[in-house]
């Protein structure tokens, strides 16, 4: 709409009043290039992504985004849920809900306030924040304190009835074991 005034003011007076008047009306070519959806269809367009940690098995933690809907949780940690509230901080664990009885690898060790294992996380498994009603992105400190808690690969072994666990050394990065030559044997 254009018209002459002598203020901004004035200008806006004058196209409300024309508009209340009825002197402008709207019709469907007036909003070409405009997309109108609902709120549920806009709810619906605009996935609520998650910022969470990932730990996999023989492996270090990676930071991702997943979507916060129940099926990206389970794609992420292979099959149904479980969540465990192990830690004071608004944190949960999300682990598949029957890795150990499905044989998934031992993952991390999870252990009290003097260090000692109480148990151990089978499977993929994502830490994530906790919000008022739902689960939540973790915060920055969040994320590096989980990261730095399962930085190091564990590995399980059973020794009788009791379950030992050790650090997976880190290799080099492109380092491999030097094999002897077979003319280097027995020298």
């Amino acid at each position: 709409m254009t018209v002459e005034a002598a203020s901004q003011e004035e200008a806006e007076r004058m196209v409300d009043r024309g508009w209340r008047d009825g002197d402008y009306v709207l019709t469907d070519e007036d909003y070409v290039g405009v997309d109108f959806k609902t709120v549920g269809e806009r709810e619906l367009s605009e996935k609520k992504m998650l910022d969470v940690l990932l730990v996999k098995p023989n492996e270090h933690p990676q930071n991702v985004s997943i979507g916060a809907e129940l099926k990206d949780l389970q794609e992420a940690v292979g099959g149904s849920i479980d969540a465990v509230y192990p830690f004071a901080d608004p944190v949960a664990i999300i682990c598949h809900d029957e890795g150990k009885l499905m044989g998934l690898p031992l993952n991390r060790a999870l252990r009290d306030e003097d260090g000692q294992m109480y148990d151990a996380v089978a499977g993929t498994f994502l830490v994530v924040g906790l919000g008022e009603e739902d689960f939540a992105s973790l915060t920055p400190e969040l994320a590096q304190k989980y990261e730095q808690l399962f930085h190091q690969p564990e590995a399980f072994l059973k020794l009788g009835n009791r379950l030992l666990v050790l650090p997976v050394p880190d290799e080099p990065p492109g380092e491999k074991p030097r094999t002897k030559h077979p003319a280097e044997h027995d020298r």
